[in-house]
C-alpha cells in the first residue's frame, strides 16, 4: 500500500502539484514532454511568472508548498519556495513544512526537510516585486526563531520513532551538532536523542553523535 493511503490520503506527485500551480497561472499549451520531464518542464515554465508577481493570492500557498514539497530535486524545489517566503513571509512558509514534518506521510516529511533550506533563501527587494516598495518589509513576515525550534523538535521526534533508516537519516543528519541552537526546552529531548544515536548501528548516525560530542558544546 501506498504511503499517502495509508495516512488516508490520494495519492499525490509532483507533476500532479505542479499542474495545479501551472493552472492558477494560466499556463496553458505547454508542450507534452515525455512523462519523466514533463513536471520539470513546467516547473521552469512557472518559476519566472511567480518571482515575477507582487501579490499572490492566498489561494496559492498550499499548491505552491506542496510542489516544493514533492519536488525530488533539493535544488530546483527552491523555484517554490522563494516565491512563497517573498509573497507569503519567511515564518509561513517554515511553519507549514514543519506541519508537513510533524504529520506528512514520509515521502512529504522527506520533501519538507529538501524545501526547509530553500527556506533560508536571503531577501532582496530587488529580487521580487513581492517586496515591499523602498525595500521596507514588515519583519514580522520573517521573525521564525521560534519555527526553527519547532523544526528542531519535530525533527528530534522524528527521528525517535522512525522504523525506516532513510527517514533516520533524513531527519537527523542535516541537525546542527552544536548545541547552541536548540533552546534550552529542548535540551533534554536532545541529550535523549544523542544517547540513541551513540549506541545506533548505522554508523552515520553515531558519527553525527560523535560530531555532537566533540564539537557541539
Amino acid at each position: 500500500m501506498a504511503e499517502d493511503e495509508q495516512h488516508g490520503k490520494e495519492p499525490r506527485s509532483f507533476l500532479t502539484c505542479v499542474t495545479e500551480v501551472a493552472r492558477l497561472l494560466g499556463v496553458v499549451d505547454v508542450p507534452v514532454e515525455p512523462k519523466d520531464r514533463h513536471a520539470r518542464h513546467l516547473a521552469h515554465v512557472v518559476r519566472k511568472p511567480l518571482l515575477e508577481r507582487a501579490s499572490l493570492p492566498e489561494k496559492w500557498f498550499a499548491p505552491l508548498m506542496a510542489a516544493a514539497v514533492y519536488d525530488p530535486d533539493p535544488s530546483f524545489c527552491r523555484w517554490f519556495v522563494e516565491p512563497a517566503v517573498y509573497a507569503f513571509g519567511r515564518r509561513r512558509v517554515m511553519a507549514a513544512l514543519v506541519d508537513y514534518l510533524r504529520v506528512g506521510t514520509d515521502a512529504e516529511r522527506a520533501g519538507a526537510v529538501r524545501a526547509w533550506y530553500s527556506a533560508h533563501v536571503p531577501l532582496r527587494a530587488d529580487r521580487s516585486p513581492a517586496y515591499a516598495p523602498g525595500g521596507v518589509r514588515d519583519p514580522a513576515l520573517d521573525e521564525s526563531q521560534d519555527i526553527k525550534a519547532a523544526w528542531l523538535e519535530a525533527a528530534l521526534r522524528v527521528f525517535a520513532a522512525a522504523t525506516d533508516l532513510r527517514m533516520g537519516h533524513c531527519v537527523l543528519l542535516d541537525l546542527p551538532t552544536s548545541r547552541t541552537p536548540y533552546p534550552p526546552h529542548l535540551h533534554e529531548l536532545l541529550e535523549t536523542t544523542l544517547a540513541s544515536a551513540r549506541l545506533h548501528p548505522d554508523l552515520q548516525i553515531r558519527r553525527w553523535a560523535a560530531a555532537a560530542d566533540h564539537g557541539g558544546g
